[in-house]
């Protein structure tokens, strides 16, 4: 669908009529942002499903702006369709008003996607180097879906370890005779070493949920120790190694890099606990579901909870599936109303910022 924009007032108006492409159906607050945004020409995909690889290289072809989402891979081909010009893109006003200027007139009105703003605060499936190197600018959704993610990582970890998804089927199944001192026993926070992989954001809104159900000891690691943000919990910054002996649960919260890439394989599952939980909300590739297979189906963890997976989605064959003792949810963890809702303004902001050469909400520093 093709949405033409109307006039928001002075201050708004982007100018020259730009051409931007919303890769998905996103919440109408945030369709409704650029729709209303003077000189904005909205191209949208206007269905649940992703955008087929062929109408999406059709699509950006001449757009200034790009909204998509971490589904999408923003690669070399999508860049080269787009007639990304390499030119560097209109400084911010933080500038100065001369290094505006002299940017400002070969830029705004030279052809070539200016920006890309993922509905996401991951950018994973964004070329980085490729982008940079054609000096578009990049936005995207960090902070507000924190409370949301931490939220659904508290809910995994508790389907996990108390075996909710397992004890619900017996209800349907049939499997519920009578009460039972052994069945469906699961394990509990209280008193236990929480290990927290990656004590941003996410990680620590998670950690501040834990601590009221009774967790005696918080560890974490990461790229570096955290001392200001660890204070709160008193978190220990420790080894990888060391996390994953001593924690009864693990959660994942960390970026994907090429560093964490992988990172939780036979050697770290190995070095768990037989009666530990493992929980991942951040990005599939950070596990090496094989080997998670290995240690769930060979008792080496107890059990494993994960709204990330590699591929999304992943496929109903695929033997993790097959498990009782593994919890897997299909990439909900921001999937509250408010937080979709928040995400599309501010993706929609970043991107009407950028075309304005303005200083974005959440910009990516390349």
């Amino acid at each position: 669908s093709v949405r033409s924009g109307r006039s928001v007032g002075p201050g708004e108006a982007l100018g020259v009529a730009m051409s931007v492409f919303v890769t998905r159906r996103i919440p109408a607050e945030g369709l409704r942002v650029l729709s209303q945004a003077s000189g904005c020409r909205v191209q949208q995909w206007d269905s649940e499903e992703p955008v087929p690889r062929a109408e999406l290289l059709s699509r950006v072809a001449g757009t200034r702006g790009l909204l998509c989402l971490l589904s999408d891979r923003i690669d070399r081909e999508v860049l080269d369709a787009a007639g990304g010009c390499g030119t560097p893109f209109p400084l911010p006003p933080s500038s100065g008003p001369s290094a505006q200027a002299r940017q400002r007139c070969s830029c705004l009105t030279g052809p070539g996607l200016k920006v890309i703003s993922t509905m996401s605060v991951g950018f994973d499936h964004l070329a980085l180097d490729e982008i940079k190197k054609r000096g578009i600018r990049v936005g995207y959704t960090p902070d507000v879906l924190t409370d949301a993610t931490a939220e659904l990582s508290v809910a995994l970890l508790l389907s996990a370890c108390r075996r909710l998804p397992e004890a619900a089927e017996q209800v349907k199944s049939g499997g519920w005779t009578t009460w039972k001192p052994l069945w469906m026993c699961g394990y509990g926070l209280s008193d236990s070493t929480v290990g927290i992989i990656g004590l941003g954001r996410i990680g620590q809104a998670v950690a501040r949920r834990l601590r009221p159900f009774g967790v005696k000891k918080f560890l974490y690691t990461g790229s570096g120790p955290k001392p200001e943000s660890a204070a709160e919990f008193g978190a220990e910054f420790v080894p990888l190694t060391r996390l994953a002996e001593e924690s009864d649960f693990v959660v994942v919260t960390c970026a994907l890099t090429p560093a964490t890439q992988g990172m939780c394989n036979k050697d770290f599952f190995s070095r768990m606990k037989k009666t530990s939980v493992f929980v991942n909300t951040s990005r599939g590739a950070v596990v090496n579901q094989e080997d998670l297979y290995d240690a769930l189906s060979q008792g080496q963890i107890a059990a494993a909870g994960l709204d990330v997976t590699t591929p999304e989605p992943l496929p109903t064959d695929h033997p993790l599936l097959s498990l009782k003792n593994c919890v897997i949810l299909p990439h909900i963890g921001s999937a509250t109303y408010a937080t979709r809702s928040t995400m599309a303004v501010l993706a929609a902001n970043n991107l009407l910022a950028g075309l304005r050469g303005e200083p974005m909400p959440h910009e990516l520093k390349l």
